[in-house]
């Protein structure tokens, strides 16, 4: 049958049974049946993490066609026991997945559908205070696209960081009672998080501004011409990066970092024969990164975007469809005029480009997804 296959990975924990691709553990208490301490041993911490499987394996269930067979029924009558979600929290993820099934919808206008998808969740850290347990897991999903032409790309995937928070009650049992997206990104395709807005500076009316892409499908095309770069090596760097990180740069992708988005794409650019222009670090017309400093221009969006004008290193395009490997995409999702996020073309396949970026670290997501998910957003396209 379609629909989205589960795999829990469970660590320090008894062996559990499966069926029909559902991990179900033993029949054992989630928490000390004490009013004064519970605990959070092996088996809750498994317990947790099966939870947690579930309700993102549920957001991404959403998104394919045919799904699995109980997936409109209410989470609570699906998922109960010593760990289960709280009602204000199962009211939450039911109509998470409603509003998922509209983006489905969207997609599919767009040419966009799935046909199955695979969701494992890792357990990362755990902390208790109290009656509160705080439970950090990292989501790894790919998608399998459902209609593909020639030589199209079969899969997309994402990893997105969660936090989730159980409470227990007074007999110790644990119950699931918020789920917090912990990257700065927030663009993962089963997620409905706005993402965060980034902020330019107070010099932002002076600087360069590109002008906006259309997002219509079918544009005019506009092959590239030059041969200045090595777009295939970008396109490499950042696939074989998208969601291992080259220990060679800093990781901006930490809370409060600001995201990892432009520092990435400037490291593909830098692959494929950008080079270093030195000086002052809050200098945008100055471009350069390794493991010790970077300039703002070379992990600040807006500040990216001044010095691929200044430079003329890119130009603009008319229509985001009209991109090639290797050019570059921004987004203002709030359209206030200041840019939110970076993103790498890394492969193109009938006519539409498939960017890969941090931030969610997303592989090969393609251009109408983008623009199906946040409509109203205001678009830039570089050609590099």
């Amino acid at each position: 049958m379609s629909g989205t296959r589960r795999r829990v990975t469970i660590v320090g924990a008894a062996a559990t049974s499966v069926v029909a691709g559902v991990a179900l553990l033993p029949n054992w208490s989630a928490g000390a049946a004490v009013s004064d301490d519970p605990t959070v041993d092996a088996r809750t911490r498994a317990t947790f993490q099966r939870l947690a499987d579930a309700v993102f394996t549920d957001r991404t269930n959403a998104l394919v066609d045919g799904g699995r067979a109980d997936a409109d029924k209410p989470l609570t009558d699906r998922f109960s026991g010593d760990v289960a979600l709280s009602s204000g929290t199962a009211r939450t993820e039911d109509a998470t997945r409603s509003a998922l099934g509209q983006r489905k919808e969207k997609l599919a206008e767009a040419g966009e559908t799935y046909r199955d998808a695979s969701t494992t969740v890792t357990l990362n850290a755990t902390r208790v205070t109290g009656r509160t347990a705080k439970a950090e897991v990292t989501e790894t999903t790919t998608l399998t696209y459902a209609r593909t032409r020639g030589n199209a790309p079969k899969t997309t995937g994402f990893q997105a960081r969660h936090e989730l928070t159980f409470t227990a009650d007074r007999r110790g049992d644990w119950r699931l009672t918020g789920i917090r997206d912990a990257d700065q990104g927030g663009l993962a395709v089963n997620t409905l998080s706005k993402p965060a807005p980034v902020k330019a500076t107070a010099a932002a009316d002076t600087m360069p501004n590109a002008p906006r892409a259309a997002t219509t499908r079918y544009p005019a095309a506009a092959p590239k011409t030059g041969t200045t770069y090595d777009y295939k090596a970008m396109a490499a760097y950042a696939e074989k990066h998208w969601n291992a990180y080259n220990k060679d740069y800093p990781d901006f992708s930490g809370r409060g970092a600001g995201g990892d988005c432009t520092n990435f794409v400037s490291q593909a650019l830098k692959a494929g024969g950008w080079k270093h222009v030195p000086g002052y670090v809050y200098d945008y017309t100055r471009w350069f990164g390794n493991a010790d400093i970077q300039s703002h221009s070379f992990i600040g969006v807006n500040e990216w975007s001044w010095f691929a004008q200044n430079s003329k290193r890119t130009s603009p395009l008319a229509n985001v469809y009209q991109m090639e490997v290797g050019d570059v995409l921004q987004v203002d999702f709030d359209k206030d005029g200041s840019k939110d996020h970076t993103m790498i073309v890394t492969y193109k396949s009938g006519g539409v480009p498939y960017v890969t970026y941090h931030s969610n670290n997303t592989f090969r997501r393609s251009v109408a997804s983008i623009v199906a998910s946040y409509p109203n957003a205001y678009y830039y396209a570089y050609r590099t």
